[in-house]
């Protein structure tokens, strides 16, 4: 399979195949030697999304199959409540496979759309898509750059169940949280609690979304970064309590000059506040068989260590505003 990015050009051919709804008897009866694909659309009000059966022919190549769906996607669906997911506010420049992994760069009009709507897209063209053969993910790229949600935090590669349904086929991704954060005193040797309150996209787990913020580091001028900001976060799961933090080698590379504790706690800390959370895990890579800054073996489940944390316990307040489109 090439791994050349393809120009997003697509004629929405019959021929590539024939839509089950409203298409009439002999159109469903001739296409059900095909395969049966689902392709999501939006709805008018742009809180929800629903699907149209399409069938493709089964000698399609991955190649055929991806072109004829991201066609699917920008046409007009039968049903006259539904839109189309793409191909109007913004276009497909191109994609490509890689290692099963597909990757569709959109033009810089993607960044327009309000935040409730931009999910609910995301996981039309996701949920459509990796229904291909051989895809397993999609990662979407905005003019060849990250995409992000209303967080800052990237998104990366997606499956069907990165979006979580709530009633029917609605998606209701945006809510309000507020965390409380551990971050470094100025020395660098004691912790500091801030608040946070922001609305964020209830697709992803809080306990990810914590990390996602540490990572970032504090907005208050009270308190200071404890990590690498160009750590990357490969994964954050919570079991029987035990929150695990998997992280990439970035991490170990301190730029700061912060205590290995304060570091370690800012973490286990930070997660502790949620009350999913009693222990914490950080790996690297997958690996826990390393020791952190030859002082935190990193085998060990770490637990709340208020000891750390600033005499005064005062708890600097920051608040983010949502921005105008994530409050539409």
């Amino acid at each position: 399979m090439s791994k050349l990015w393809k120009k997003a050009v697509f004629c929405f051919l019959p021929a590539l195949f024939f839509l089950i709804s409203g298409c009439g008897r002999n159109a469903q009866e001739e296409s059900e030697s095909g395969q049966a694909f689902e392709v999501y659309y939006i709805n008018r009000e742009e809180t929800a999304i629903s699907s149209e059966t399409v069938y493709l022919d089964e000698e399609m190549t991955q190649d055929e199959q991806i072109s004829a769906l991201l066609a699917a996607l920008q046409s007009a669906p039968e049903d006259v409540s539904l839109k189309a997911s793409a191909g109007t506010a913004f276009q497909i420049n191109g994609y490509k496979v890689d290692e099963g992994q597909l990757n569709i760069d959109v033009d810089e009009s993607y960044r327009k759309l309000p935040a409730t709507t931009e999910v609910l897209v995301r996981a039309s063209i996701v949920r459509t898509l990796v229904q291909t053969e051989g895809i397993n993910h999609v990662l979407m790229t905005v003019g060849g750059q990250s995409l992000t949600d209303s967080s800052g935090a990237a998104v990366g590669p997606m499956t069907a169940d990165t979006f979580i349904d709530n009633a029917g086929d609605a998606i209701n991704p945006y809510e309000m949280v507020t965390l409380t954060l551990y971050f470094a005193n100025e020395t660098g040797d004691r912790l500091v609690a801030t608040t946070r309150t922001l609305e964020y996209n209830s697709n992803i787990s809080v306990e990810r979304l914590v990390v996602d913020c540490l990572v970032s580091g504090p907005d208050t001028d009270q308190a200071f970064p404890t990590i690498n900001p160009n750590t990357k976060v490969l994964g954050v799961s919570t079991r029987d309590g035990i929150c695990y933090v998997n992280l990439d080698e970035t991490f170990l590379t301190q730029i700061y000059s912060v205590t290995p504790e304060v570091v370690i706690y800012s973490i286990t800390n930070s997660l502790v506040e949620l009350t999913s959370v009693n222990k914490v895990q950080i790996s690297i890579n997958g690996r826990t068989d390393l020791v952190f800054r030859e002082t935190f073996n990193l085998t060990n489940l770490y637990e709340r260590n208020l000891d750390l944390v600033g005499d005064s316990r005062e708890t600097q307040t920051e608040t983010e505003t949502p921005t105008e489109e994530g409050t539409q």
